[in-house]
């Protein structure tokens, strides 16, 4: 399916059906998300999949009641992982192992770090949450390319899914996708035109 058609056929369903999504399905949803891009390629993020009811059932509490996130086949919980400067020293770890000189990576590794070591930590945070923003994009598209149907979420309580989730303090829920088989029927797209986009 075109691009255009993807983003023409997704929207973001509100309820699911319960049945599950098959695995392999769920294999290339992932491998899709992973290949998503990111600022100096850092990828600083984590996602977590749930597909257990009762974890579910609890992350639907921590969502104010919305009962897609306890209908759904899975709930990707998109979250930015803080430790930027880690993520960085991984990132050049993994470029040695994959064969580059590690002398040849000192400029680009000085860059990433001159340019985000001198922010504070909650600069570091808001800078990773909207990376995660462009994963999450993946995964919407990803799901409706591969025949199912999701919807992005920001009504969620970060602090209870952490908590529920047992999550590491440098591990910040920031949107969550639950992704299924939706028992909705699209309405038409409404979009502002493009002369009101653009300028």
């Amino acid at each position: 399916m075109e691009l255009k058609a993807l983003l023409e056929k997704r929207f973001a369903a509100k309820s699911f059906d319960g049945k599950k999504i098959d695995e392999a399905k769920i294999t290339q949803l992932k491998e899709l998300i992973r290949l998503t891009p990111s600022s100096f390629n850092i990828q600083p993020w984590k996602i977590k999949v749930v597909t257990d009811q009762k974890i579910k059932d609890q992350l639907m509490a921590a969502s104010w009641g919305q009962p897609k996130v306890g209908n759904c086949s899975h709930v990707f919980v998109f979250c930015a992982d803080t430790n930027v400067i880690g993520k960085i020293d991984e990132l050049i770890a993994m470029l040695v192992k994959n064969g580059a000189p590690k002398a040849s990576l000192k400029g680009y590794e000085d860059m990433m770090k001159g340019a985000l070591s001198p922010r504070s930590p909650e600069a570091l945070r808001e800078w990773a949450q909207k990376q995660v923003y462009i994963a999450l994009e993946t995964g919407l598209l990803g799901a409706t390319s591969l025949g199912f149907d999701s919807c992005p979420m920001e009504g969620f309580d970060p602090a209870a899914y952490s908590k529920i989730l047992k999550l590491p303090a440098n591990i910040l829920p920031t949107v969550v996708m639950p992704v299924g088989y939706t028992t909705e029927k699209a309405t038409p797209k409404v979009r502002f035109a493009t002369k009101d986009v653009f300028f």
